[in-house]
């Protein structure tokens, strides 16, 4: 039996469909693998593995499993998504006491319609207020290109998941960077939708006007036939998605670059950037023959993103805060305890802003199709690293790690962040599209992809 463990999703459903490996194999080297790299990579809560050998062996006896599109493909969820039979935690100890999920959430249902096999939940920053990947609860997910660094968050556990070869497949969420951020980090790819174009029904809120749920995988192609997986209205549970026909994106992918222009964002975007972060951007921005386009007010930007994720994330958690605040992780605690605190006069500002921001930078892409911009600031920091020292200037890690993303999921755009394979580590950049545009961003990607520009890199792992 030929080893699957780093095979792409594509590959796995190709050779489950064949008939060349059965469902249950692929599964079993998988779960064999989990076994023995998470003690390591801490990337695992809760792994599903009777759930996932039961579907397997439907999958292999299923006369259809030619026309699943992902047959055979383990994925692993971040842990605020509900699987039946567990308890959502969302990264937190006081939601340990909850009642286990009654129903998978509606985007396991439809990657497992569509043939995956769920294998676990996964690692990550409590109640997803976190861009590090440490838990203070469950200990840190690690990165698999050097286990003494953070794998970035807060969805830290996908990204180690998939990066260190246990799924080829995970969903993460995504506030103000926590696909883009593990992605960056630990050298994969990232999906954040449009806002509104994935459902997010059954699972964990953080902020709403904010969350997005979408996939990591370590290929362009991975990406698209998991989120075309995903795509469809949902009528009831999510009254933030939007009903829009499903509109698949890998037919698309070979097209290429051809009639698409890109542009590179500069000012804020390069401003206090690592050496790493912008070569990369350069690699990207030559790869690609791009020109240059100016993002207004981004400071301002992320500025009211904080006070809107501060806000609406001290209202959802106000009870708790009331009666189990030293339950909490102290530093989530306190940045919830001072949204609670600023006067809503500031966040009447902060969303008038937010819509004019939105006019402004939507006005951009009447002469681009796509804009890049750095992922991350830096590489991944040391875990426990308090700050990192960027132009001169000492920046605190935990907040700071957003600083180029933030700016983008304020105002719901569709973004896939690429891999640089740089040494001794990876780093990513963004690619940034329209809205409902998610075809061109992968298209873009697809293309730097097999330009080989951008590629996942495959860690030295002991085990």
């Amino acid at each position: 039996m030929s080893d699957y463990t780093w095979a792409n999703a594509a590959e796995i459903a190709a050779a489950v469909a064949a008939g060349k490996v059965s469902a249950a194999e692929v599964t079993a080297q998988m779960l064999a693998v989990i076994g023995a790299r998470n003690p390591t990579l801490n990337a695992f809560t809760a792994v599903t593995a009777d759930r996932a050998r039961a579907k397997a062996k439907a999958i292999d006896a299923s006369p259809d499993k030619s026309k699943l599109p992902l047959a055979g493909v383990p994925f692993a969820v971040k842990n605020l998504i509900d699987i039946e039979g567990l308890p959502t935690v969302a990264g937190s100890k006081i939601n340990r006491a909850r009642k286990a999920a009654a129903r998978d959430a509606v985007l396991i249902e439809r990657l497992e319609a569509a043939g995956a096999v769920l294998i676990g939940a996964l690692n990550m920053g409590e109640y997803a207020y976190d861009f590090t990947g440490e838990n203070v609860h469950d200990g840190p997910s690690r990165n698999p290109h050097d286990p003494t660094r953070m794998t970035g968050g807060s969805s830290g556990g996908s990204g180690s998941a998939v990066g260190g070869g246990m799924v080829p497949l995970a969903l993460g969420s995504d506030t103000n960077g926590s696909i883009r951020v593990p992605s960056s980090l630990c050298g994969i790819f990232g999906l954040k939708p449009t806002y509104g174009r994935l459902t997010r029904a059954r699972s964990f809120p953080f902020v709403a006007s904010l969350d997005h749920l979408g996939p990591f995988a370590r290929s362009v192609r991975d990406l698209a036939l998991s989120y075309d997986a995903m795509q469809g209205f949902d009528a009831g549970e999510d009254a933030a998605c939007v009903d829009r026909p499903v509109e698949s994106t890998t037919p698309f992918l070979e097209q290429g670059l051809s009639g698409l222009k890109v542009a590179v964002a500069g000012g804020y975007f390069r401003q206090g950037a690592s050496p790493e972060a912008l070569s990369a951007l350069d690699i990207v921005a030559k790869a690609l023959n791009a020109g240059s386009v100016e993002i207004p007010q981004a400071h301002r930007a992320r500025a009211a993103a904080y006070v809107i994720t501060a806000t609406e994330g001290a209202a959802l958690h106000l009870e708790r805060l009331r009666h189990q605040a030293n339950d909490f992780d102290p530093a989530v605690r306190d940045r919830l305890l001072a949204g609670a605190m600023i006067p809503s006069t500031l966040v009447v500002k902060a969303q008038n802003f937010r819509r004019w921001y939105r006019e402004q930078v939507l006005a951009l892409f009447k002469d681009c199709d796509a804009i890049i911009a750095p992922a991350t600031p830096v590489t991944a920091p040391k875990l426990g690293q308090v700050n990192f020292t960027l132009d001169g200037v000492e920046l605190p890690v935990r907040p700071n790690m957003g600083l180029y993303t933030q700016p983008i999921s304020f105002i719901g755009l569709p973004v896939v962040a690429v891999p640089l394979p740089l040494k001794p580590l990876p780093i990513g950049v963004q690619i940034i599209a329209a809205p409902w545009r998610e075809d061109v961003a992968l298209r873009v990607a697809y293309a730097l992809e097999k330009m080989g520009a951008v590629a996942a890199p495959r860690p030295e792992l002991k085990t």
